[in-house]
């Protein structure tokens, strides 16, 4: 983890969010030759809820679906522990029906390459997002749905080795589509059990193939799909430990502004987030290229409603990439009770914690640097998981640039 603040800025030949960055830590996805530094991005800083002015990129074979928005944020403070019957664990947030937690919480693996895949469905009404590197630049997604479902979440893809720890973590089942036969797949089997549940015949309506190019295909309803696993498969209708997480509407004392995130992945796979004080969470943003390799940043909206993705808590969590292949990596989430370096985004403000796992069956822990709780902001969270040698760096103030690398 490297962190350089503003007053170093001039010297790293790298430029505010969103206009440049030098990259020189990830080989790019696009067969073209890159420039040293990334030419200048405009940012538009007034969020609205579609690109209205870019083509679709959304096949016309998905069907359209309706989600019921996140719930209100609770005044209360929960956590780490003793969460009442009708409070999630992962959100802190009240359900209206406590019968939804007598199952595992639902994790679906999302791609977010190729493209054309975009925009995803379903990631608004997701819990948690754990977001990495699969190689060459990509990244892929791991949503977990508990307190509320959704019909529609896609396009799904592999399995990756980080998706055993991952799923055993939140006492999950996983949806995806298959794996390699060789590694991840028999480890996720392994790991999992029945748990790990790819895309089949059998397995629609909870997972189901709609016909058309097979990367952009397949797509899941939580709903069903949870139902299939609990009738089905057989993974258990009860309520699992998930204790962990701190909850508290107020801020934590200290920390530095942090209104504005970059993350970069590689030259040509870039996210952007923007604090909105009129949500209170932070907006998701992300590239596109056009035929002449020009990137532009527009909002990432969820395709079942066409809203622009908020999260309540954005999370940058370092850990250990291990490369096998360029396509094909661990990340060792496991194993870690002393702790590692985390940043939390909440509330326009940036904190340095830790983040720790002291078991293989309970949910990531995170905490200050005196080893109290760090409370999160009641609501969703979205965690990036990057190499130990990440950059983090300062421009203006509260504008904070991370790249991605692993050594």
């Amino acid at each position: 983890m490297v962190v350089i603040n503003k007053s170093t800025i001039k010297s790293c030949l790298i430029l505010l969010i969103f206009t440049g960055i030098l990259f020189t830590s990830c080989t790019s996805d696009v067969p073209v030759s890159e420039p040293e530094v990334i030419p200048s991005i405009q940012l538009t800083l007034t969020p609205t809820a579609t690109a209205t002015n870019e083509p679709s990129l959304t096949p016309t074979q998905i069907p359209s679906a309706t989600i019921t928005p996140m719930a209100t944020q609770t005044p209360y403070i929960f956590g780490p522990g003793g969460f009442p019957p009708d409070i999630n664990p992962l959100t802190g947030l009240k359900v209206d029906d406590p019968q939804i937690f007598q199952r595992r919480p639902v994790t679906i693996k999302v791609s977010n390459f190729p493209r054309e895949g975009r925009p995803h469905a379903g990631l608004s009404a997701a819990d948690i997002v754990f977001d990495y590197s699969i190689g060459e630049g990509t990244n892929r997604f791991l949503a977990i749905y508990y307190s509320q479902d959704a019909p529609l979440v896609g396009p799904i893809r592999s399995g990756r080795l980080v998706d055993a720890q991952l799923v055993r973590l939140y006492a999950g089942i996983l949806g995806y589509a298959g794996a390699d036969p060789t590694l991840v797949d028999p480890t996720l089997q392994d790991s999992l059990g029945i748990r790990a549940i790819p895309k089949s015949d059998a397995t629609c309506p909870g997972l189901c193939d709609h016909g058309f190019p097979s990367v952009f295909s397949v797509f899941a309803d939580t709903k069903q799909f949870s139902d299939y696993a609990i009738n089905v498969v057989g993974t258990g209708n009860n309520q699992y430990n998930l204790d962990g997480m701190v909850f508290n509407p107020q801020l934590p004392d200290g920390g530095n502004p942090g209104d504005q995130i970059s993350v970069l992945f590689n030259y040509y796979n870039r996210a952007g987030w923007q604090y909105d004080q009129n949500t209170g969470t932070y907006l998701r943003w992300i590239e596109i290229v056009d035929a002449d390799n020009n990137i532009k940043m527009i909002p990432l909206v969820d395709r079942n409603n066409n809203q622009q993705l908020g999260f309540n808590n954005l999370v940058i969590l370092f850990a250990n990439y291990n490369e096998y292949a360029p396509t094909l990596h661990s990340i060792d989430i496991w194993n870690n009770p002393d702790g590692k370096p985390a940043i939390l985004f909440r509330d326009g403000k940036k904190f340095d914690i830790f983040w720790k796992t002291p078991d293989t069956d309970l949910p990531i822990q995170f905490f200050q640097p005196d080893g109290s709780p760090i409370p999160f902001k009641p609501g969703n969270s979205w965690i990036v998981i990057v190499g130990d040698s990440s950059s983090v760096i300062e421009g203006d103030t509260g504008q904070w640039n991370v790249t991605f690398s692993i050594p």
